[in-house]
Parts: structure tokens; C-alpha cells; sequence
């Protein structure tokens, strides 16, 4: 499934489609395909050998593997660190990823969906700013950790 030839999508790809499928919109499976192998061309033109392997580290390096969720104790409500599991990692990840590149406004959505995934896999970028605020989040309220297996 290609448009110009040049780079075409792994439909074997778990995430990738996962991917595909959070970027469609209104059951238009079509166009967010095109949509990405657009932003894996941009990708490719920006000096990156597989676009793939960037996906794939920018999916890794926005992954957050602690988050804080509410629970209440004794009337409170407590901000509690937990572990992530890995389906919500995924989901967490393409989530901060896309909210960020349809953050900006422009012209064309997979130029900013592609330089997005370049600076999530560089470790810069607001999907990974982010995670950051999710960490910080969690430092803050690992005194309550105590309350996670109640």
C-alpha cells in the first residue's frame, strides 16, 4: 500500500496499525494510511534511513511505564503511583503523540505527525515532555504509594 512507491506501510506491523487506526477518523481507513506512509516519506527525506525504526523508537521512548491514579482512603482521594500496563503504555504513547502533532496548525498533518516522531525518537518533542510531567507527577506522590495494593 503505497502512493508514491517510495515507502510502503507493514501491514504485519501490530503497533503500526494500532497506529493507523487511532489516526483514522470517521471510519476512513484509507486516507490514514496515506496519511502515514505521507509522514514515513517526509521521514525518509529528512535523512532517515527506516522510518520504521523511528516509529518504533519514538514509541518507546514516549511510553511511560509509571502514571498516578486517583484512589480514595478514608474519605481522601489520593494521587497514587502505579505501573502501566503494557497495553495502555501503547495507548498512552500513540495518544501524546498524535494530540501533539494536531496541536499545530498548518497545512499538511503528516509533515508535523512525521516531525513529531522524529523528536519523539531523538527524546524531544511534547509527547515526551509529557511522559516527563507524568514522572514528575509521580515522584511528587510516591509517598502514597502505600495505598496502591488496597
Amino acid at each position: 500500500m503505497s502512493t508514491k512507491g517510495s515507502v510502503s506501510l507493514n501491514m504485519k506491523n501490530e503497533k503500526l496499525m494500532k497506529f493507523v487506526n487511532y489516526v483514522m477518523k470517521e471510519g476512513k481507513k484509507y486516507l490514514a494510511m496515506k496519511i502515514i506512509t505521507n509522514a514515513f516519506e517526509v521521514i525518509k527525506t529528512k535523512g532517515h534511513a527506516n522510518p520504521e525504526e523511528v516509529f518504533e523508537k519514538a514509541l518507546e521512548n514516549v511510553m511511560p511505564r509509571i502514571e498516578v491514579r486517583p484512589k480514595r482512603v478514608g474519605g481522601s482521594i489520593y494521587q497514587v503511583p502505579q505501573e502501566v500496563k503494557p497495553k495502555r503504555q501503547l495507548a498512552l504513547a500513540i495518544r501524546w503523540i498524535l494530540t501533539s502533532a494536531r496541536a499545530k496548525s498548518g497545512s499538511e498533518f503528516s509533515n508535523f505527525l512525521a516531525n513529531e516522531l522524529i523528536e519523539a525518537s531523538q527524546e524531544t518533542g511534547n509527547a515526551v515532555k509529557k511522559k516527563l510531567e507524568v514522572y514528575k507527577m509521580a515522584e511528587a506522590n510516591k509517598a502514597f504509594a502505600r495505598f496502591a495494593n488496597r
